[in-house]
């Protein structure tokens, strides 16, 4: 096969079917609708075959991205997902939601001439393909007696979960809420994650052995020490997420109307608000609804709204677009179905109509200014520019802080931001007990999340004592260290004891 160059592949991506913009407003359904097996293989030529990838550097769970690529071009369709699935069992939900433009596609060397390869919608179409097959990846494994507690079956707490069910733990995790998926399921809305997605990969997480307990809030149920000593968990993970929302502090925010996105697509997408009086969560949705914040959670908020008959929706943020944090896709798709965006807008106040309800906002005009922390312009206010328009619901997506009823009911050390303190190998400052995802970096990325789940999952095994075979082990060794039976001196196992 002659080697290909930028000159040789196809120059476009294949495009993306979606739903007319007139139409997806009126409905839930997903709105990119997925590549057909011919589009896959346009984009599948367009893999220059890097002999030393990027791609597989700059994602999060390491997937081997050039090896499923080449699957699909030899039309092994099957070993394309054994491929994805060693490293990530939730394919079709990342194809779906992780920001490939910022991971793996932004180091794709066609990306310096061309449009990058579309990595993420081939694992979408592999992840797809697998879900409508009924493939799944479940390895022998032999139980080595090993208890596993996780906290939060969001993708942190997933990816953890099936690591060390691999590894042959008995695993067990614990959601609050009364269905699992975490962010997966509350907060992002069907439209751009439909939940039998989340449900098929959730499945084959549960064909590894891993039991999930939903209605079990930890830290009021019981606690993190009483998991690790009464209930006999050998180790722990966190990865409960940071979904205590942020407020601006500014008058007018305890008016009924307002409220937190976090809240909204909760009601929405985990309590069926959309579907009042048929179920019994009300959300009394305004005419005019107003969002604050531009990021990925902002979008669906307004999208949401738009979709349950609100007849404004607008977005308010203080800088301009091309500092929105929000994928350029859910910007774009937002800007197709009708928002209304209020740039170099900064809310000061919101307005009572004299019952306690939302008639207002006030608000001042924004210039920018040089760079602050995040490298993004800092924005100034406009002296005297403050205006007001009619609005009668305010959403909230500025951001979120970690929920404090673990830090409450336990004595694991937190940063002064509340989030979990760790060292570089994700261990808390509790023996056995481990952190990652949102509540130990603050808000990030499902991919992100999965990320930190698997190098949990890979110290929880060396605190342990199992040998990782997927880690890669020194060469060479000292003389001094020998062998019993073979196997180094530092990878033997011990023996845990229990003082009565």
């Amino acid at each position: 096969m002659p080697k290909k160059t930028i000159r040789t592949i196809p120059q476009n991506r294949a495009p993306m079917p979606v739903q007319d913009p007139a139409e997806r407003v009126e409905n839930f359904a997903e709105v990119a609708l997925g590549f057909g097996l011919e589009d896959a293989l346009i984009e599948c030529a367009r893999c220059l075959d890097c002999p030393a990838p990027a791609c597989v550097d700059g994602c999060p769970v390491g997937i081997d991205i050039p090896a499923f690529i080449m699957k699909i071009i030899d039309k092994d369709y099957h070993g394309a997902y054994e491929i994805l699935s060693e490293a990530n069992l939730l394919p079709a939900i990342c194809g779906r939601v992780c920001p490939q433009e910022d991971q793996c596609e932004g180091v794709c060397p066609v990306g310096d001439t061309l449009e990058p390869v579309a990595i993420g919608r081939l694992e979408r179409w592999v992840g797809d393909e697998a879900i409508e097959k009924g493939w799944s990846n479940v390895p022998y494994v032999e139980p080595n007696g090993f208890k596993i507690g996780i906290i939060g079956s969001g993708p942190a707490g997933m990816a953890c979960a099936a690591d060390m069910a691999k590894a042959g733990c008995d695993v067990t995790i614990y959601e609050a809420l009364h269905e699992p998926g975490g962010v997966l399921r509350y907060g992002i809305p069907e439209f751009r994650l439909p939940n039998d997605v989340v449900d098929a990969e959730i499945a084959n997480i549960l064909k590894l052995g891993v039991k999930i307990e939903c209605n079990t809030l930890v830290g009021r149920l019981f606690t993190i020490e009483q998991m690790r000593n009464e209930m006999g968990f050998d180790a722990v993970f966190i990865g409960t997420g940071a979904g205590y929302p942020k407020f601006m502090g500014i008058p007018g925010e305890s008016l009924n109307g307002v409220l937190s996105a976090n809240e909204l697509l909760t009601r929405c997408n985990l309590m069926n608000a959309g579907k009042f009086p048929n179920y019994d969560t009300p959300l009394d949705l305004g005419r005019r609804v107003s969002v604050i914040g531009s990021g990925n959670t902002a979008m669906d908020a307004m999208r949401v709204s738009l979709r349950l008959g609100a007849e404004k929706v607008y977005c308010v943020y203080r800088r301009t677009r091309d500092e929105s944090p929000a994928r350029l896709e859910e910007l774009h798709h937002a800007e197709e179905e009708g928002i209304e965006f209020h740039w170099l807008t900064a809310p000061v106040e919101i307005l009572d109509d004299g019952e306690g309800n939302v008639r207002a906002m006030r608000c001042l005009r924004m210039e920018l200014g040089e760079p602050d922390d995040s490298g993004r312009r800092r924005p100034i206010p406009i002296e005297g520019s403050e205006y007001e328009f009619e609005t009668d619901m305010v959403v909230y997506a500025i951001g979120t802080n970690a929920n404090p009823i673990l830090g409450q009911t336990s004595n694991i050390k937190l940063n002064k931001w509340g989030y979990i303190e760790t060292d570089e190998n994700l261990a808390s400052s509790l023996a056995g007990v481990f952190a990652g995802g949102d509540i130990v970096t603050g808000a990030a990325t499902v991919i992100l999340a999965m990320g930190a789940g698997r190098k949990a999952a890979r110290s929880m095994k060396a605190y342990l004592g199992i040998r990782d075979t997927a880690a890669v082990y020194l060469s060479e060794r000292s003389g001094s260290e020998g062998t019993l039976f073979g196997i180094p001196a530092a990878e033997r196992n011990f023996a845990r004891i229990r003082l009565a």
